[in-house]
């Protein structure tokens, strides 16, 4: 069973069809673990407001793909939560790479992650991101990493 922690460039390929859908679709299905951060909850739902916005997609589309995304979240998804030991590993990604705000949590939230399962003997999560930065700063600091975009 493979582990990915997905951040939400990555992951709202499972929700609207783009470069890498199909891909995330084959490697985020069960029994594959899914991982994210608390954050993403508002990232996915930015980006499928975005979608909506811009006409690629439908106001019904659109409530049909956040309530599938929020049972995933419930009934699939394993979320890392904001806390401060989080909020001060990110501040130390900062300082160690040239990363936005947002992509520094998903990192730390990555990483928190990685220690654990290794802890308990389990398999190191496989980070996912569409964002080359981001995955070079997430290879630099230990973890296997793949990009979706590279699927197609």
């Amino acid at each position: 069973m493979t582990i990915y922690y997905a951040d939400s460039s990555a992951l709202v390929k499972k929700y609207v069809n783009e470069n890498g859908s199909d891909w995330t679709l084959q490697a985020l299905a069960a029994p594959a673990v899914v991982i994210t951060a608390q954050l993403t909850l508002i990232e996915i739902a930015s980006a499928l407001n975005r979608r909506v916005r811009d006409g690629t997609v439908t106001a019904y589309d659109y409530a049909r793909l956040v309530n599938d995304f929020r049972d995933d979240c419930r009934d699939r998804f394993q979320i890392v939560t904001f806390d401060q030991a989080l909020v001060n590993l990110s501040w130390a990604v900062l300082e160690r790479h040239a990363l936005r705000a947002y992509d520094a949590i998903h990192l730390a939230s990555a990483l928190v992650m990685d220690r654990q399962l290794v802890e308990a003997g389990l398999t190191a999560p496989v980070f996912l991101a569409a964002d080359d930065r981001l995955l070079k700063a997430a290879q630099a600091e230990g973890l296997a990493v793949d990009n979706p975009n590279l699927h197609s």
